[in-house]
């Protein structure tokens, strides 16, 4: 899509919420950048034991990166900055950080609390209870027209798989508000569609056998990669835990 902006999607928030948008918007072929000040909630996390697909569990720090990977392997770009102010206008939005200006025809704040940077726009109700959410339909639109909110500022629970989910839902109403067809993001067999005389819908593909063993084998490869060594960082503490006040053994 050819824009008067830099970006076509800018995703303030680059944890578990906003870099699973990032990987349903970009796949969808919208250009996406995300942008990220650090510190996601999950990298306290010392061994995540309920996201779906791991048995034995996994290294909380290990799924992010896995989760960035996927997203930039489809085209979405990540930044290390801080957004101070998001402004709506004729184009889309104005994206200001520490690192400088950039624009978009679409926003997603993944943040987990933080909201100062939206504030003054209007439109956009700020719920207070104890800390800060942004009002939002289900599917995480904003009173804000192109402005989304995913994850835990959007009031959800605090489990990695469910803000996962939302920032999934968040990008799939966005691509559909983005005035295309139905988007429908599937890799099937050869002929699941055009063997009953139809056309491959927007975002499917058909693949036959020797694509989707080379495919699996590829996956695999690179899934082992990725658990070959122990993760070399440790779990985030508390930011209130002080060093002596720790409890348990030194």
């Amino acid at each position: 899509m050819t824009t008067a902006t830099d970006y076509d999607v800018i995703i303030v928030g680059g944890g578990v919420a906003g870099t699973s948008a990032g990987i349903f918007t970009a796949r969808g072929g919208l250009e996406t950048a995300v942008l990220s000040a650090g510190g996601s909630l999950l990298r306290r996390n010392a061994h995540l034991e309920n996201y779906p697909g791991f048995p034995a569990g996994v290294d909380a720090r290990r799924l992010l990166g896995m989760m960035r990977d996927q997203a930039e392997r489809n085209g979405c770009t990540f930044h290390e900055t801080r957004v101070t102010r998001v402004d709506r206008t004729e184009e889309g939005f104005r994206v200001e950080a520490t690192d400088g200006t950039r624009s978009a025809d679409y926003v997603v704040a993944a943040t987990k609390n933080a909201a100062d940077y939206l504030e003054g726009l209007d439109g956009l109700e700020l719920v207070d209870r104890g800390k800060t959410f942004v009002s939002t339909d289900r599917s995480g639109r904003t009173g804000v027209p192109g402005l989304y909110a995913a994850g835990r500022l959007a009031e959800k629970p605090h489990q990695a798989i469910v803000v996962a989910g939302h920032g999934a839902e968040v990008a799939v109403a966005l691509l559909e508000d983005d005035d295309r067809p139905f988007y429908h993001d599937w890799v099937t067999p050869e002929g699941y569609f055009t063997g009953r005389g139809r056309q491959v819908p927007p975002g499917c593909e058909e693949i036959d056998e020797v694509e989707h063993r080379r495919r699996e084998r590829a996956a695999m490869d690179v899934t082992r990669s990725y658990f070959d060594e122990p993760h070399p960082e440790t779990p985030e503490q508390h930011p209130s835990v002080e060093e002596g006040d720790r409890i348990g053994p030194s």
